[in-house]
Order: C-alpha cells, then sequence, then structure tokens
C-alpha cells in the first residue's frame, strides 16, 4: 500500500514539473500552491533539484558545440573594425575641404534667399494694406461718429464694418479684435442713447410745470378767442382748432425721415400771433433724444425692451405726478403747480402718441388717465374738503374747469371732473352759507333795531334803490320821514342777492342747462333763507337782554323782507331766463323763515312781558292780617300797570297785514295784551291762594280787591285797540267773583244758585273758596279770642263752618 502511495505521489511531482516547464511564469501560483497543499514537498524540492542539474547539462553541451563559429566570428570583426577607422579618416577628410571650399557660396545663397523672401513680403504686405486701410478708415470713422454722439450713423458705419470690410480681412489678429468689439459698440451705444432718454425724462419731469402752465395758458386764450368770436362770428376762421393741429401734426411725423437727429414733432400748432404769446412746449424740451434711442432700439431689435422700459419709467413718473403736496389745500398755486404737472405730464404724452410709430399707443395713454383720472379727483374730494374759504372754493373751479377743458382739447375724456365739481358746488354753498352766517350776524349785531330815517329825495330814492319798498302814504309825507323797518332789512335784503351772485360764479362754464344753474340757486338760496338766516334771527330773538322795542321791529322787519321774497324770484329768473312756472322749478319756500322768525318774536314778546309781570309781583309786599285796607292800589301795582301801558303804546308801529281784515298790530297788541292780562289774573290768584299764606283778615281781602279792580280799570281803559265790549276784562272775571263773593258774603246765592248757568258766581270753584275760607276761619279763631264771647262773633263763626261745611259737601258731589 505504501508502495502505490508513493508512485501516485511521484506522479502528481513529474506533472507538475512539466506544467512549471510549460505554463507561463504569471500562471505558475496555483501549480506551486498544490504542490505545498500535499506533504511531500521535501521530496518534490528534490526532484526539482534533479530536473534543474539536467537542463544544466545539456545548457553546457549546446554551448559547447557551437564555441568555434564564435571565436570565427570575432576574429573578422576584429579585422573590419580597422578598415571602417580609415574609411572614416577619409571621409572626415574630405567634409572639411568641401566645408572649407562651399563657405563662400552660402553666403552668397543665403544673401539671394533673404532678397527674395523681402521682396515676397513687401508685395504681399502692399495687398494685404490696400484691404486693410478701408476697414481701419471705416474703424476711424466709426470712433469719431461715437466721440461726437452721432450715435445712429454709427450703427450705419457699424453695420458696414461688420457686414462688408470685415470679412476680407477676418483672418488678420487686430481683425478679430474688432469682431469681438462690435457687441460692445452696439451695447455702448445702447447704454449711451439710454443714458440720453434717461437725462429726457428727468428734464420732461422738471420741465412738466412749464409745459402744462403753457398748455393750459393755450387753452385759456382759446376760450377767450372762442368767446370773441361767439360775440363777433366774422372773425372766425383765424386760427386752427386743437383736432386741426394734432392732424397736421401726424402729417409732419410721417414725412419726417426717422433717421433725424432733430425732433420732428411739436406738442401744438398755433398761428404765429400766438406763438408770440404763448411758447410752445417744444420749445421748453428737446424730444430728439427719444426719437434717436427709439431708433437706435429698433435698428438693434430691441425695440419692444425700449418700450417696456420708457412705459415703466412713464408710469413712475406718473404716480409721482398724482401724488398731491400734503398743503396743497392752503393756497390756490398748491393746486395749480399740481394741475400744471398733470397736464405737462400728458401733453407730452399725447405729443409723443402723435410723433412716434407705436412707442406709445391709444389703449396705454387711456389707461395712464383713468389711473390719473381716480387718483386726481380723489385728491380733489380729500383736499377740497379742507377750504373754508369759498373764493378759494370758486378759484379752484375754475382752475378745474381750465384744467378739464385743456385735457378735453387733447382728446382725453373729462366728464368725470365735471360730476366732482358738481359735488364741490355742494361744499361751495356749505362755504358760502358758513360765510353768509358771519355776514347776516354782523348786520343784526351792528343793527339799532331803529326805523330808518330819510332827510332828502336822495336818500329815500337811494334807499328804494336797495330794497323794494312802495308805500303811496309814506311818500306823500314831507321830509324828514322814517321807513318802518330798520337798517338790517336792506343789508340783508342785499346780501342775499349777493348770495345769489356768488352762486352764479360757480355755475358758470360747467356745461349746465339754465334750468339747472336755476335750480342749483334756488336751493341754495332756499338753504339760505330757511337755516343761515332763519338761525341768526332766531339767536338775536332769544338772546338775553333783547328788549320789547327791538322784538317789534324784528316783527316789523321780517314781514317786509317776506314780502321782499317775490323780487328775489324774479330776481333769479332774470339772471337765469327761467320762468317760476317752468316745470319742476324749485320754488323759494324761505318765506316760511321771516314767519318762524315773526312768531318767535311774537312767543319772545309775550314771554318777556309774564317776565315782567313776575319781576313786579316779587315786589308784593301785602299784609295779609291788615284789620283795614288801604286807601288806593299797591303801588308795585301801579308801576306794572304803567309798564303795560307804556309798552303796548310801542305796538302802534306793527305793519300792518294786506291778507287780513284786521292789522298785524291789532292782532299781536290784542294777544300781548290778553296774555298779559291772563297772566296777572293767574298770578295774582296763586299769590292769594299760595300755602304760605295762612291767615287772611278781610281787610287784606279788601287792600287785594283794589290792585284787582286797578287791574280791571287798565282793562276798561283800553290799551289796545280792537277788543269788543269787556273782552279784556274777561282775563280778571275769576278773580272779581271770587273776591265779589267772600267782600259781600254772598253765599247764600252762592250757594243756591252753583251749577246753574246763569249763576251770578258761576267761575268760582268750591275748592278754590273753600282754601281762601279756611284762611279767613283761623284768623277769625286766633283773632277773636275774647270776641266769641260776643253773640255776633259765635253766629259768624258758625256761619263760617256751616258754610264750609256745605263747600265740602258740593266738592265731593262733582268728584263723585
Amino acid at each position: 500500500m505504501a508502495e502505490l502511495e508513493s508512485l501516485e505521489t511521484a506522479a502528481e511531482h513529474e506533472r507538475i514539473l512539466r506544467e512549471i516547464e510549460s505554463t507561463d511564469t504569471a500562471c505558475i501560483g496555483p501549480t506551486l500552491r498544490s504542490v505545498y497543499d500535499g506533504e511531500e514537498h521535501g521530496r518534490f524540492m528534490e526532484k526539482l533539484e534533479a530536473r534543474i542539474r539536467n537542463h544544466d547539462r545539456e545548457i553546457e553541451k549546446m554551448c559547447n558545440f557551437h564555441y568555434q563559429g564564435f571565436v570565427d566570428s570575432i576574429t573578422e570583426l576584429l579585422k573590419v573594425r580597422g578598415e571602417a577607422q580609415k574609411l572614416k579618416n577619409q571621409v572626415t577628410d574630405t567634409n572639411r575641404k568641401l566645408q572649407s571650399e562651399g563657405k563662400e557660396l552660402i553666403i552668397a545663397m543665403e544673401e539671394l534667399k533673404q532678397c527674395r523672401l523681402q521682396q515676397r513680403n513687401i508685395s504681399a504686405t502692399v495687398d494685404k494694406l490696400t484691404l486693410c486701410l478701408p476697414v481701419l478708415e471705416m474703424y476711424s470713422k466709426l470712433r469719431e461718429q461715437m466721440k461726437s454722439k452721432r450715435h445712429y450713423p454709427a450703427l450705419k458705419t457699424l453695420e458696414h464694418l461688420e457686414h462688408t470690410y470685415l470679412p476680407q480681412v477676418s483672418h488678420y489678429r487686430f481683425c478679430k479684435v474688432m469682431v469681438d468689439n462690435i457687441p460692445k459698440l452696439r451695447e455702448e451705444i445702447k447704454e449711451v442713447s439710454m443714458s440720453d432718454l434717461k437725462d429726457f425724462l428727468e428734464s420732461i419731469r422738471k420741465h412738466s410745470d412749464k409745459i402744462g402752465e403753457t398748455a393750459m395758458k393755450q387753452a385759456q386764450q382759446q376760450r377767450n378767442l372762442d368767446n370773441i368770436v361767439s360775440q363777433h362770428p366774422r372773425i372766425s376762421g383765424g386760427k386752427k382748432s386743437k383736432k386741426e393741429a394734432c392732424a397736421g401734426s401726424d402729417l409732419e411725423v410721417k414725412n419726417t425721415s426717422p433717421m433725424s437727429e432733430q425732433d420732428s414733432g411739436i406738442l401744438d400748432v398755433e398761428d404765429e400771433e400766438e406763438d408770440d404769446e404763448v411758447p410752445g412746449a417744444q420749445e421748453l424740451v428737446d424730444f430728439s433724444p427719444v426719437y434717436r434711442c427709439l431708433h437706435i432700439y429698433s435698428v438693434l431689435g430691441a425695440r419692444e425692451t425700449f418700450e417696456n422700459y420708457y412705459r415703466k419709467q412713464r408710469r413712475k413718473q406718473a404716480r409721482l405726478v398724482l401724488q398731491p403736496p400734503s398743503n396743497m389745500h392752503e393756497t390756490l398755486d398748491g393746486y395749480r403747480k399740481y394741475f400744471n404737472q398733470i397736464v405737462g405730464f400728458f401733453v407730452v404724452e399725447d405729443h409723443i402718441l402723435h410723433t412716434t410709430q407705436g412707442l406709445v399707443n391709444r389703449a396705454y395713454i387711456d389707461e395712464l388717465w383713468e389711473m390719473a383720472l381716480s387718483k386726481t379727483i380723489a385728491a380733489l374730494r380729500t383736499h377740497s374738503s379742507y377750504c373754508s374759504d369759498p373764493s378759494l372754493v370758486l378759484d379752484l373751479k375754475n382752475l378745474i374747469v381750465l384744467f378739464a377743458d385743456t385735457l378735453q382739447g387733447y382728446g382725453f375724456p373729462v366728464n368725470q371732473l365735471f360730476d366732482m365739481l358738481l359735488e364741490i358746488q355742494d361744499q361751495y354753498s356749505e362755504t358760502l352759507l358758513k360765510k353768509w352766517s358771519g355776514v347776516f350776524r354782523n348786520i343784526l349785531d351792528s343793527d339799532n333795531y331803529s326805523p330808518i330815517p330819510v332827510t332828502n329825495e336822495e336818500i329815500y330814492k337811494k334807499m328804494v334803490g336797495q330794497f323794494p319798498f312802495q308805500d303811496a302814504e309814506l311818500e306823500k309825507q314831507p321830509f324828514p320821514k322814517k321807513f318802518p323797518f330798520s337798517e338790517f332789512v336792506p343789508k340783508v335784503y342785499n346780501q342775499i342777492k349777493e348770495f345769489i351772485y356768488a352762486c352764479l360764479k360757480f355755475s358758470e362754464d360747467l356745461h349746465l342747462s339754465s334750468t339747472e344753474v336755476d335750480d342749483m340757486i334756488r336751493k341754495s338760496t332756499n338753504l339760505l333763507l330757511t337755516r343761515t338766516l332763519s338761525n341768526c334771527l332766531q339767536n338775536v330773538i332769544k338772546r338775553k337782554n333783547v328788549g320789547l322795542t327791538e322784538l317789534v321791529q324784528i316783527i316789523i322787519n321780517t314781514t317786509h323782507l317776506e314780502k321782499s321774497c317775490k323780487f328775489l324770484e324774479e330776481f333769479i329768473t332774470n339772471i337765469t331766463n327761467v320762468l317760476p312756472e317752468t316745470v319742476h322749478t324749485t320754488k323759494l319756500y324761505g318765506t316760511t323763515t321771516f314767519k318762524d322768525a315773526r312768531h318767535a318774536a311774537e312767543e319772545e314778546i309775550y314771554t318777556n312781558l309774564n317776565q315782567k309781570i313776575d319781576q313786579f309781583l316779587q315786589l308784593a309786599d301785602y299784609d295779609w292780617m291788615a284789620l283795614e285796607p288801604g286807601s288806593r292800589a299797591s303801588d308795585y301795582l301801579v308801576d306794572l300797570i304803567g309798564f303795560l301801558r307804556s309798552t303796548f303804546a310801542v305796538f302802534t308801529h306793527l305793519p300792518g297785514d294786506v291778507d287780513a281784515h284786521s292789522t298785524m298790530s291789532g292782532k299781536v297788541a290784542q294777544t300781548a295784551c290778553m296774555s298779559a292780562c291772563k297772566h296777572l289774573s293767574t298770578s295774582l290768584m296763586q299769590l292769594l291762594l299760595e300755602a304760605e299764606v295762612r291767615q287772611l283778615t278781610l281787610g287784606a281781602l279788601q287792600q287785594f280787591n283794589l290792585d284787582v279792580e286797578e287791574c280791571e280799570q287798565f282793562a276798561r281803559s283800553g290799551p289796545v285797540p280792537g277788543f269788543q265790549g269787556d273782552t279784556l276784562q274777561l282775563a280778571f272775571i275769576d278773580l272779581r267773583q271770587l273776591l265779589d263773593l267772600f267782600i259781600q258774603w254772598d253765599w247764600s246765592t252762592y250757594l243756591a244758585d252753583y251749577g246753574q248757568p246763569t249763576c251770578k258766581y258761576l267761575r268760582v270753584n268750591p275748592t278754590t273758596a273753600l282754601v281762601l275760607l279756611e284762611k279767613m276761619r283761623d284768623t277769625s279763631r286766633k283773632n277773636n279770642v275774647f270776641a266769641q264771647f260776643r253773640k255776633n262773633e259765635r253766629d259768624k263763626q258758625k256761619l263760617i263752618d256751616t258754610v264750609a261745611k256745605q263747600l265740602r259737601g258740593l266738592i265731593n258731589s262733582h268728584h263723585s
């Protein structure tokens, strides 16, 4: 068995050796690994050493076999080396001799070669310079044009240079530099032209104010000329309209070369005379940078970029222009500068529209105008609301109308501006009302409330000219004489007319119909009468310390002012040419103002009279425990009656009312007199029955009766004419019947006839009688302690108790 394994190992080792001999060195690794994987690598190394020794013996045999041939070859090679050295020496000598002899020839040939080369270069250089000189000249021309800011010709030169000249010499380095510079030059031209445009935009922003001022002056001149033409038709046709001017401007633009470097458009076409008067806006601004820049960008294929930039910048400028200064409302100049800026902006845009082809279009301008219109109207609404001076509001209105007319002349719709003016008209009316409120207050405060005296015919006619007053009786009277009214009547009347004139001024140039103007004036005048004048009159009537004489004069004055309203109607009709009978015409209902003032004055008269009566009654000092009456009426009452007599004498000056059968003086005086008597009667009754008067004697009652008789005497004397019979005395009938009942002690008649229509003491209330009787009974008890032992006193006391009991019975039966 061991022998078999040894044979197998020897065979494996033999196979491995064959693989080592035949296999590539790079792949011998796996073969060697198989040797070391086994356990007989020692024996393999022995076999490997034996195989190496065999190969070495074979190599040695082969070298021994070929050695003689190798020795022979070396011997022959040594012989050839000697011959080769000799040949080398001969060649070296020959070369040295040849070099020495051909040296001069080489020098001559080099000189000839150099001359031929120079000749050829000179000829080529002349040919190339012939091609390059035009390019250099063109480039020099380009630089010169750019230096002199002739950008459009520079672009044309650049185009020729690029497409015609440079392709012929494109292989030169300087041409390559030029080609590389061409985009830079184009960009430089764009930047420079854009810089010019920016300078133009900055300039136009600064000049907008002046351009707008110029355009508005031209519009004002046009309007003045139109007014002259409307008055004198034969001088029409001497001036072109703005529409014709725009058409002429369009023709000029179409006939102008786009390469022109001069401004080819104008803002307005006016006749030479007007140009002399008002300089055109084209004289203020040079538009050529716009045209140049537009054309340059068009040539460079960037027209859209230019249009977008221009429109964007102008929109920004529009927003700045439309932003009003915070103090614009303080002066008219603030509004004027604001309007000039806006007009200048849109005049320039209209000019650009008509002098360029597509830089701006109508849609773009309409969009800007819509924005400007809304912002302008909003600004005017806000700032005009701060105006409290009607003169400033009126000047502002005229300025807005001129502003609208100017822009309308350039084709911009301005209806919204006129609609806004109608809103400002309401504010103007309010400022007028405030102003006239102060005017009326000054007139009423400074009036002396006395009839106006006239000393001669001239003054009389002057006054009649100021106020429509006719009185045949007054005309017949000799001088000096007096008008029935005080000075505030003609002053107020004339101020109302001035107010109407002020309202009319605002309606001018608003393109309103006569009916609309008439309606506006009438409505404003009604407000003036019913609100402003009415409040002023009411304040005068209600103020403290107003005298009865003043109140009477106010009644007289308001009566005449009321009559003058029909003349105000005629005055409005004359200035508007609209008849009052026209449908929808507003009527002057301000006459109620004077009626209300008159009624308030009358009520104030009644109130003042009652207050005066109360002041006199406060002086009353009755001795309610007096045993005997005085010889005459109380002093305070005598003074009170004297005051009433003098007061009612004043009422004879009140004017007559032609529409009533009785005079107004009678009505007011009668009402005042009756009111005073009733108030006096009621106050005396309260004085007699007041709770503080706990005791009352017959003597005090008789003294009180004397005072009532004094009042009745005043009523019978007819302090005011017009009362029928004893109407005025009836104001004291309650007091009279009550006093008669107690003084005459006629209780049997009162108790027997109570409740019958023919009762003698019909106006005596049993409750009032009982209160007075209780006061007299308490007095009888306290003052006649010892008198009760007398039979008469005891009978009288019993009678009082009986009467009081019966009165209570009447009261209870009445309540039940």
